[in-house]
């Protein structure tokens, strides 16, 4: 198979999605067994409404704001976190404490602006207490906001920053250090999972073989790939 038959198997055109027609979009914040069928919201801003008033899991008793993403809506890069921690829930946005400013240093290494070029969202859009990992309830209560969002951004390549990235959208349960830098196909989608840059916080070394080295790798191999999806 050449290579240009090899990447068209990430840009296959997606089955149009349809609403059934009793389905009541009002329902959707009031309980997880409220399904979220492909095509519900029309826009990023429609499918806020539902999700701030959101009661589909038991995170919502202890949050200040919904956290449900930032960026470019029509961006080639989304990035997909775990969830949000005390920064994100005070002030309702992903990625905008150190973890967030770290985020932004290296995606502009490889001169990508977090506001324009990416969308960042999160498994979960609550903060879990204590900023421990959500659970397996959870993120089932969360990600079809999620899918929404892949649908509606539609893009070109998706990092899972984490192994709780990873596992929640793809199922995958390896160890992040066993599966980063690796590209993964998902829903016909090219994904790429990398460390959580909390993880490169608190491993903050650049030697050689270090996480953050290896991040230095895996995100210049996203911008090397993104020019290459370029050309075809």
């Amino acid at each position: 198979m050449s290579g240009e038959e090899q990447f068209s198997l990430f840009n296959l055109a997606e089955p149009e999605a349809s609403v059934p027609k009793d389905f009541n979009p009002a329902l959707i914040p009031t309980s997880a067994a409220i399904p979220i069928p492909p095509g519900t919201f029309e826009s990023m801003s429609a499918l806020a409404i539902p999700c701030k008033q959101c009661q589909r899991c038991d995170l919502a008793a202890g949050r200040t704001h919904v956290v449900v993403g930032r960026g470019n809506p029509q961006a080639r890069i989304l990035i997909v976190g775990e969830g949000p921690g005390q920064n994100e829930d005070e002030q309702g946005l992903p990625f905008v404490g150190k973890s967030g400013q770290l985020l932004g240093k290296i995606l502009s290494s490889v001169r990508l602006d977090s506001e324009k070029d990416v969308y960042i969202c999160n498994i979960v859009k609550c903060r879990p207490p204590g900023n421990r990992a959500p659970t397996t309830d959870e993120v089932n209560a969360c990600i079809p906001y999620l899918l929404e969002q892949i649908r509606l951004v539609d893009p070109e390549i998706i990092l899972l920053t984490g192994a709780t990235a990873v596992k929640g959208l793809t199922g995958d349960k390896r160890g992040i250090t066993k599966i980063r830098g690796q590209w993964i196909e998902w829903e016909g989608r090219l994904c790429m999972p990398i460390f959580h840059p909390a993880y490169l916080l608190r491993n903050p070394s650049r030697e050689k073989g270090k996480p953050k080295w290896l991040m230095w790798q895996d995100i210049q191999a996203v911008r090397a790939k993104l020019e290459e999806l370029s050309k075809l």
